[in-house]
């Protein structure tokens, strides 16, 4: 049992900063232990404690809470805890980022939720995991066949009596695209309100200002970015118009750390995410005086085995058709020179055959898995975090790089990584 796991290596006699260390590494043993075993008390004060410690300069959510400073001075009085001063924190209160009396989303039975990019990957396993909760969902993407296979999944799981799931055609980085999806949904529906948005469609690509075209480093940044503003701008009345909202928008580790290696140029990604991350922690202060009832959160997923190598090239190329043309395979050779490739010395035929290669490994060999992955920012929303980290990865690079932000792109600092993470170059 975790407590006496805890207790027998002597953590609440520890220094809190040493303490904060051992704390990441038993978060996972919280869930299950919260889950399935006693010790309730222990586990409410250690988790309340870990809140508090982990907000002084390490949390970043904390500083959009309104106690925040007080909170920096009950930080430093556990400095001088020992065992015994565990009764203290009950005195103690946790943070909340409700400072209006508002209540997380608890339960999303007969809710009604907007999920962009539900035709794959994490939009698709988000899509039913909401169904099979009883929800309500409208989906979009650019894959009529991707969104026709999320709906099959859905009702042969088996479809909650007169539940409405829609799915809609439409380009995020669109603006009329993101109008018309919004119009249809509230039609088809028959409602003029929504609870949840889950702003989730992304694609890669664009990795280089220097060799990448213009046009492909535009596709990846108007869809990663400009998707996120223009549906929150869309479907913001309908989430006013609620008695209860939340907004999920998914950025990625990619938004505190542009990389994903020292050899590989990842700029048009890379800044898409950072502005999402930065416009959800924006929207904190302006909905807590205008819209008080609507909550957020910013997901920062790792490395998730979606599909996600196929489907950017599709969309960029403006296909779904599978197998790769022309212009796939020269964006695939442009790709491997921005990293200082040679890819002259291989066919069309290899050109295919190391993509689909490429492409399998990077589902196979993600420590997550799309169906884990919205697993995890369900729990995350209904339990009000800000900040959704999803998987271990994730959660490593997040306190690596604020332990040594100076060094965060130097090869060495991503060798610490990789090693930790069981990353490799080429993924």
């Amino acid at each position: 049992m975790l407590s006496r796991k805890l207790l027998g290596q002597g953590a609440l006699n520890e220094n809190p900063v040493l303490t904060l260390d051992r704390a990441y590494e038993y978060t996972e043993d919280w869930v299950d232990w919260d889950t399935h075993g006693p010790g309730t008390a222990f586990r409410k004060y250690y988790s309340l404690y870990y809140d508090i410690a982990r907000s002084f300069d390490l949390d970043p959510a904390a500083r959009y809470c309104p106690d925040y400073p007080a909170a920096r001075l009950q930080t430093r009085v556990w400095s001088r805890l020992t065992s015994e001063g565990v009764r203290a924190v009950r005195q103690l209160r946790p943070f909340t980022r409700d400072n209006n009396g508002g209540t997380p989303m608890k339960d999303v039975s007969g809710k009604i939720a907007v999920v962009t990019g539900g035709g794959s990957g994490m939009g698709r396993e988000l899509v039913r995991q909401l169904v099979a909760e009883g929800c309500a969902v409208a989906m979009c993407d650019v894959s009529a066949r991707g969104m026709a296979e999320t709906m099959r999944l859905c009702a042969a799981a088996g479809l909650p009596q007169g539940l409405r799931i829609t799915a809609h055609v439409a380009d995020v980085s669109n603006e009329p695209d993101v109008q018309r999806f919004r119009d249809e949904m509230a039609a088809q529906h028959a409602t003029d309100r929504i609870h949840l948005l889950f702003n989730n469609a992304g694609i890669s690509g664009g990795g280089s200002m220097i060799v990448n075209e213009r046009a492909e480093w535009e596709r990846t940044f108007n869809i990663c970015w400009g998707g996120v503003y223009l549906t929150t701008r869309a479907f913001l009345p309908m989430l006013r118009a609620a008695d209860e909202a939340h907004i999920v928008n998914t950025s990625s580790m990619n938004g505190f750390w542009a990389s994903v290696g020292p050899d590989t140029p990842h700029t048009a990604y890379s800044a898409a995410k950072f502005a999402v991350k930065g416009f959800t922690e924006a929207l904190i202060a302006d909905f807590r005086m205008n819209a008080p009832h609507i909550k957020v959160s910013v997901v920062m997923p790792g490395h998730i085995g979606t599909g996600i190598r196929d489907n950017s090239l599709k969309v960029q190329a403006f296909t779904d058709a599978d197998g790769l043309n022309a212009a796939q395979i020269a964006q695939i050779r442009t790709r491997m020179a921005s990293m200082g490739g040679d890819a002259s010395k291989y066919s069309d035929a290899d050109i295919e055959r190391m993509h689909a290669e490429r492409a399998r490994r990077f589902v196979t060999d993600a420590p997550t898995t799309a169906a884990e992955a919205a697993t995890i920012i369900l729990d995350g929303v209904k339990a009000d975090h800000l900040r959704i980290l999803v998987g271990s990865d994730a959660r490593i690079i997040d306190r690596m790089v604020r332990e040594d932000p100076d060094h965060a792109y130097e090869p060495e600092f991503y060798e610490r990584f990789a090693a930790e993470a069981g990353w490799y170059l080429g993924r």
